[in-house]
């Protein structure tokens, strides 16, 4: 397997954990007031996804703008419950990462 697809995975393992890890063990409780509105889990995994699709692109330097701007959309729709835009959005998130990362390997347009 590429170093490319293992950091990929690690990412997303990394970041489906930390999703984890911050939900609340207490299923009981009742939304508190000021509470930001929940979304599906569909489309809390697409923002998780969304997420580390941007920092594997970020950490090798790829980070298109476009991507970025996907993902605030994504966090905004998220914070008042839009669950079809958070899909929406972190799909393009997700797919303008993937390009920005399919770049890398192009070969360099610059003259020597």
């Amino acid at each position: 397997m590429s170093s490319k697809m293992v950091s990929f995975f690690v990412v997303c393992l990394s970041a489906l954990f930390m999703q984890g890890c911050a939900t609340s063990s207490k299923p009981d409780e009742a939304p508190q007031a000021g509470a930001a509105p929940k979304i599906s889990a569909e489309a809390e995994q697409a923002l998780a996804k969304a997420e580390a699709d941007i920092n594997l692109a970020r950490s090798k330097f790829a980070l298109w703008t476009s991507a970025e701007n996907a993902l605030k959309s994504a966090r905004k729709a998220a914070s008042t419950g839009d669950s079809v835009a958070v899909i929406k959005h972190a799909g393009q998130a997700s797919d303008q990462a993937r390009l920005g990362l399919a770049q890398i390997d192009y070969p360099s347009t610059e003259k020597e």
